[in-house]
């Protein structure tokens, strides 16, 4: 007589089983078109009205991705590959992953990847106001007007910092910490360089012996500025 009860939750399981797939697939949304920066600042991520994308990162050793596809309710299926991009929206940001099918390294070195996130940056941190912010500091520099060099430069460190790449940051480190020993703050320029300060301490054989070798070679001219600069604001 009670076995009737147990038929309404039978009947239930599929039910509750398609309101989880539901929930699985509104993980995934197409993002709004524009432009979004691989985290780190190693790549950046492109997506079209049309919901054309296409995605270039860089790893270790210069090692690199590239891809692309076409969006549809957050997924993209690459051609000829049984790979499946997936795209999910937070905020400013997008993180991108796989359904870890081996093809989708097929478009990648093998230190890089693709998998991530990816940051919508600040108008004053794409890449175009990036680079003209540094031309606008290097005329002033250049024109020896210091002090409109180092507030073109600085504010771009500061509001940029999750969206540039690490060389950038250290070339803009050095230019701003050589702009405030012109004006005299030896105080201020040694606290610019404090985090690239480690690194200045080693010899080139250990950064070399650290870094993968094209890593190492685009590094240290960071490095060998960074000394210098050290010595001058040490006095």
């Amino acid at each position: 007589m009670n076995a009737p009860r147990s038929l309404p939750f039978v009947r239930l399981l599929p039910v509750l089983a398609l309101a989880a797939a539901g929930l699985a697939r509104a993980e995934f949304a197409s993002p709004p078109p524009g432009e979004y920066i691989y985290q780190g600042g190693n790549g950046a991520l492109r997506i079209k009205p049309n919901g054309h994308f296409d995605i270039t990162t860089i790893g270790a050793n210069a090692h690199t991705c590239a891809l692309d596809g076409t969006l549809a309710r957050g997924t993209a299926k690459l051609d000829d590959s049984s790979c499946v991009v997936n795209f999910s929206v937070d905020g400013g940001t997008v993180k991108v992953g796989t359904n870890g099918a081996d093809q989708c390294r097929d478009n990648c070195g093998a230190r890089a990847t693709f998998e991530g996130t990816y940051t919508r940056p600040a108008p004053a941190c794409t890449d175009r106001a990036v680079a003209t912010s540094r031309q606008g500091f290097k005329r002033r520099y250049d024109a020896r007007d210091y002090a409109a060099a180092l507030t073109t430069l600085a504010p771009v460190l500061t509001e940029c910092d999750k969206t540039l790449d690490w060389i950038s940051k250290g070339w803009m480190r050095n230019d701003l910490a050589l702009t405030q020993y012109k004006l005299g703050d030896r105080t201020a320029c040694l606290q610019t360089l404090a985090p690239l300060a480690e690194s200045a301490g080693k010899s080139d054989e250990k950064i070399q012996e650290e870094y993968p070798p094209a890593d190492a070679e685009i590094y240290l001219p960071v490095v060998r500025a960074t000394r210098t600069n050290l010595k001058l604001c040490r006095g």
